[in-house]
């Protein structure tokens, strides 16, 4: 009977048999195949013929023990994660263990879920060195220049592909550093326009006395300081593609002249009475919820209508898995040659720390966090406690139960800020507000603290 691709295989090495059918039985019913051996050699016999993904040993048998059984593993299956089990439970025997590389110890006697805890454990430790084993050695490919094997990129990837096979305008939403240019640049170098210009607009970064002139130009003399005719972005991008990113910071007079873009294929410099034809294709971006806008009456219906053809919704950081390994490697690779270092090494309690961190600022949170981190060590190794505050186990993180909200908000972009050493626009963009905003905040928090 074939087994299924997903399923783990476990072998538990016991000389007690009424023990191994305990096990065998427990471990079943959550879904793992299960092998038993009473003794080592039998253990190494199945090791042989089958792929196991976890043994879970006895410390204590017969003739050859379950330390040797760790050690032989060890030295010969790398992918193979070990289990140590005993009755006769003491420091050392738990110390010689886990030097010798068991992922976890347990003490009989243990409950189910006790035991079960620890599996999963277990297998979660070997994914998370074997992703980190299969980056070092660029075993993954990138799509479309993103890095990233997820089930939810897979989907992203897919609509990609959908998207660069009609030329209708896309909407691309998802949280502030998810990469949304990077999926707007993929749709547009996957079409057959790949070699007309992509135009990319941060609409949130031009005053908007100011975007009207740069979207569509203008000519001489059509305001103070228009000392020459400057074609706008649009007509630069004409044949290709214009990306809108923030376009939920425009205006609605700004809105309407871009709905008439959209109907019309026509744009009209600042200061002229002559429309001209343009064929660009539209994508936009955005971080807010377009449609709770439009209730609102902050965002036009009939615009968002327009834009929402084809919709795609990039995933957080958070829900992309082993995904936060992949692009460690790549970024720590990328800052090792910039810095001119020697490739970082992430200790296991480092990369699970990394892995399980909720990242608010998603990929571009990620990218600066790896960045400080490379451009700070001194050796080769990046220990848990080279990670920013903000990232480590604290003794004192239920004191926070005892602050106001302000309080914690303070703490959070000050560790924000640090993380992006100081940098004020990463910062603002990791936490999903304007330079403005941050500002503001800072200031306030100054205040309380002088008052």
């Amino acid at each position: 009977m074939a087994i299924p691709k997903n399923k783990k295989q476990l072998l538990v090495v016991d000389d007690t048999i009424i023990t191994l059918e305990i096990l065998q039985r427990n471990l079943e019913t959550k879904g793992y195949q299960v092998f038993t051996a009473q003794n080592v050699s039998e253990a190494l016999h199945i090791l042989e013929v089958k792929k196991i993904d976890l043994v879970i040993t006895d410390y204590k048998m017969p003739n050859v023990t379950g330390l040797d059984l760790l050690k032989h593993i060890r030295e010969n299956y790398k992918n193979t994660e070990v289990m140590m089990m005993t009755g006769y439970a003491s420091i050392e025997g738990a110390v010689h263990a886990i030097k010798a590389g068991a992922e976890e110890y347990l003490a009989k006697p243990f409950t189910d879920e006790e035991l079960f805890t620890a599996v999963k454990k277990a297998l979660g430790n070997s994914k998370l060195r074997q992703t980190w084993q299969k980056s070092a050695l660029s075993e993954f490919t990138t799509n479309y220049g993103i890095i990233g094997e997820s089930e939810a990129m897979q989907n992203v990837y897919n609509q990609i592909k959908k998207a660069a096979s009609t030329s209708a305008t896309v909407l691309i939403t998802g949280e502030s550093g998810t990469g949304k240019e990077l999926v707007a640049r993929a749709i547009h170098y996957s079409t057959r326009k790949a070699s007309a210009p992509f135009v990319p607009v941060n609409c949130g970064g031009v005053p908007e006395g100011l975007l009207e002139s740069e979207l569509f130009g203008y000519v001489k003399g059509a305001f103070t300081g228009a000392t020459e005719t400057r074609a706008g972005f649009f007509l630069t991008a004409d044949g290709g593609t214009i990306f809108l990113d923030e376009v939920s910071n425009t205006s609605i007079s700004m809105q309407a002249k871009l709905l008439r873009v959209l109907q019309n294929k026509e744009v009209t410099m600042v200061g002229s009475s002559r429309p001209q034809i343009v064929n660009v294709r539209i994508i936009a971006a955005t971080n807010k919820d377009l449609h709770k806008l439009v209730e609102k009456g902050m965002f036009r219906e009939d615009l968002y209508y327009r834009l929402y053809v084809i919709s795609i919704d990039l995933p957080p950081l958070r829900e992309r898995g082993d995904d936060v390994i992949m692009l460690i490697h790549n970024f720590a690779t990328k800052f090792a040659e910039e810095f001119g270092k020697a490739k970082p090494q992430f200790s296991k309690e480092t990369l699970q720390v990394l892995r399980n961190y909720h990242w608010p600022g998603n990929v571009r949170e990620l990218e600066n966090v790896v960045q400080r981190l490379v451009a700070m060590m001194e050796g080769e190794l990046i220990e848990a406690a080279d990670l920013p505050s903000i990232m480590r186990f604290s003794a004192y993180g239920k004191a926070t139960l005892h602050k106001t909200l302000v309080e914690v908000e303070a703490d959070h972009i000050r560790n924000v800020l640090s993380a992006a050493q100081g940098n004020k626009t990463k910062a603002a963009e990791i936490l999903g507000i304007d330079r403005k905003t941050l500002r503001e905040k800072l200031r306030g928090f100054s205040r309380s603290i002088s008052e």
